[in-house]
Order: structure tokens, then sequence, then C-alpha cells
């Protein structure tokens, strides 16, 4: 496979992080490789800042198709698509590997099926990391990126058997699936030694081990809507209050905005602060009594972590989370944040990992290369 060449296609945080382990591992095997960054992320504080401290490779192709430059998604997806489908006839990829349910996802894997074969262009292989979840809730852009994504894909990586059975249901061949882990774990074991060195972020935040909760929202079906957002704020800070914890809130720049139109005040107990990075968040996540989020990633880490998390969402995902008990569903009604919450803060720290042993992008690799 020497004259092998992949693609990574990233735009957001969450694909950067996770696809940093998969990077490491095409330059430790010296396999051809290049980089496009669509942009989706845009502010320094969401994106630039992990290329820094993770010492990634600067993206061979940024394309700054981010939704401040767009009226809607599927203007933001066409626009990427035009602009992948330009690159990949120049570079000839035959690998284009894509990870999660972005709309940078979609349009990753869409540019790739669009280029037909021919003498002068390999066919390519479409690999999907974190293939087969599904939250099963169509109101959710994600949840449609996912299945259309995983539908056309050639190889999919699983987390867990869960996702695998999903797939299998749908009517996706066995032969295509491969369980091998999230690469999340890879991460944060290459990190956790990391952290206590180049994060401040306690220090100068003046927080101590397990005397602060943790609050990430950031999903369109919560800020978009005044009552979820406003009923989320509610349930947070009368149950911060009533555990006397403050609430640390690292505020997506989108979210940010959208408290900003609805007029949302936040009250003392919770403390909104900038974007953070890598290490800092982790910091963040690994300190917290008990993390609440309507992210994904949130969940994942939380559990790999060994710290409580409460969902701020109907349904999640991330099922395993829930099964091996570090994460409860509480939705977005206040009563039910507190009780929920209320729940996770007497939970034993003592359930098992269900995603992997930090080797899965090594099985990715040797997967896609073999």
């Amino acid at each position: 496979m020497k004259d092998i060449k992949v693609a990574i296609i990233y735009g957001t945080r969450p694909e950067i992080i996770k696809l940093t382990p998969v990077i490491r591992i095409l330059q430790e095997k010296n396999i051809a490789f290049f980089c496009i960054h669509t942009g989706q992320h845009y502010s320094t504080g969401m994106d630039a800042v992990f290329f820094e401290e993770l010492l990634l490779p600067k993206p061979d192709y940024k394309l700054e198709i981010g939704m401040e430059s767009v009226l809607r998604h599927g203007e933001q997806i066409a626009l990427m698509i035009t602009e992948i489908e330009k690159i990949f006839l120049k570079e000839k990829p035959n690998i284009v590997i894509i990870q999660g349910d972005t709309n940078t996802v979609l349009a990753g894997a869409l540019s790739a099926t669009k280029i037909p074969e021919s003498n002068n262009m390999p066919r390519i292989k479409i690999a999907h990391i974190e293939a087969g979840l599904r939250s099963f809730d169509w109101k959710m852009p994600e949840e449609m990126n996912r299945v259309i994504v995983d539908h056309i894909s050639d190889v999919l990586f699983v987390p867990t058997e869960n996702e695998r059975g999903i797939l299998s249901l749908e009517g996706i061949s066995d032969s295509k699936i491969f369980t091998v882990g999230n690469t999340i774990v890879d991460m944060i074991k290459q990190s956790l030694d990391l952290v206590e060195a180049k994060s401040s972020i306690l220090r100068n935040l003046k927080l101590n081990k397990d005397g602060y909760i943790l609050l990430t929202l950031h999903r369109q079906e919560n800020v978009d809507s005044k009552e979820n957002f406003s009923n989320i704020i509610d349930g947070v800070s009368r149950f911060a209050n009533s555990v006397n914890l403050q609430v640390i809130f690292p505020i997506h720049p989108r979210t940010n905005k959208m408290l900003e139109k609805f007029n949302i005040g936040l009250p003392k107990i919770i403390l909104k602060i900038n974007p953070v990075g890598y290490f800092d968040f982790i910091s963040l996540e690994e300190n917290a009594r008990l993390i609440l989020t309507d992210s994904g990633g949130v969940q994942e880490e939380s559990c790999i972590l060994q710290v409580p998390c409460v969902t701020l969402r109907d349904n999640t995902e991330r099922p395993e989370t829930v099964v091996v008990g570090s994460n409860v569903i509480a939705g977005t009604i206040p009563a039910n944040i507190m009780k929920s919450a209320q729940k996770m803060m007497t939970v034993k720290r003592e359930w098992s990992n269900p995603f992997g042993d930090g080797k899965t992008a090594e099985k990715i690799i040797d997967i896609l290369t073999t």
C-alpha cells in the first residue's frame, strides 16, 4: 500500500480532537495524507488553539465555510461539496476519512461519492469513524447526517457492538463494519499526563477538585429554543444553589449569540467563560463534581474520566454511558434536571469504560492499509 493517499476532513472542535490520534498514526507509519478544514467552527477558541496545543500539522486546505458566512445548512453543505470536490480532483486520494455527524462529514462523504472512477482518478473509499450512532430523533440535523453517511460509506468503524447491531438492522453488510472503540479514549490516554503541566484553568478560576459543576450547551434544539434554553438555565441554577456549587459554563460562540438574542440572564451561580483549549477543558471535566451537557463527546469523556454526567436532552446516541451508569438522560424540564442531577451526585464512580483500550486509531489505519 505504498501508493495510498488519505484525505482527512474536519471542521469542528470534536472532529479535530478525535482525528488527532489518527493523524499521529499516519505520521508514524509514513502514510501520505492531507487535511481539509472546512472552517465549520470558526473562532480561535473553538479551533486554532487546538492545533497549537496538540502539535497538529496545519491543514493543507482551509475553506472557511462557517455558519456565520451562510444563511442555511443546505447552503453550507453545498459550498463545502463544491470546494472539496475541486481538492479531490487535484489530490486524487484513495481514501477519505471522516468522523462523526456534522455538515462537514456529510459534505466530505457526498463529495467522494460524486467523483467517478477513471484512468486519472481512483475510486475514493469512504471511511466513517464513529459510525452507527443513533438518537432516533429526526429533528436533529446530526441524525440525518449520520444515517446518510453510514449508508454511503465503504468502511464503518463503530465504537461498540451496539452500533454494529444498529447498522446490521439497517441492512448494511457486516463485512463493512469494524468494532474498534472510540478514538477519544486514545486522545485522553495520550493527554492526561500533560493536563496538569499545561493547564492552569483551575488556578486561574480559583477552583478546587469536586468543588464545581461543569456545564456545556450547543445543540440546536436547545439553544435555538428560548423555552428550552431558559428551562435548562433555570433547572441548572436551581440545582446548583441547592448544593451550593458554582457552575462553570465555557460558552460556545453560537450559544452566546442565542443567549443574548433571547435576553436570558444568567444567575451569579453560573459563571460564563470564553471557550477554553483542549487541556484546560479536560482539566475542567476531570476535576468537576458533576457535568451537565448536551454534547455527545462530553458524555463519552465524562464516562472515561469517571465523572458523573447529566445529559440535557431527551435522548442520546451514546446509550453505553447510561448502561454503565455514568450518565442519565434528564431532558430540559427544570424539575427533571434537578432530580437527575441529585441522583448522579450520589452515584459511585466505579463504572467500566465501554469505548475501547486506547488503540482505536492504530486499529483503524491497520484495517484501511491491509
